[in-house]
């Protein structure tokens, strides 16, 4: 893994951004946690690909709130502009 942000998905709408700072907390550093408002998902950003990679291994399919997690390594943000025809 060589980034240090997550993907955090299939999240209860009530999830906040403390509950996931503390959660990921566990495996070091969290530098910034986002959370999409009503879309059930989110982003979290560790200090080292090293921590990111082992909460990733250990929450990924973990239960919160009733529903399993999603965490895999985030994309890159696409760019919506190349698709924009003139």
């Amino acid at each position: 893994m060589q980034g240090k942000k997550l993907y955090v998905g299939n999240l209860d709408y009530s999830v906040t951004k403390d509950e996931l700072s503390e959660l990921f907390a566990e495996f070091g550093e969290v530098v910034e946690v986002t959370i999409i408002d009503g879309k059930g998902f989110g982003f979290v950003e560790m200090s080292e690909p090293a921590e990111a990679e082992k909460a990733m291994g250990d929450l990924n399919g973990k239960d919160l709130k009733g529903r399993s997690m999603k965490v895999d390594e985030a994309r890159p943000k696409r760019d919506n502009r190349s698709n924009f025809r003139r």
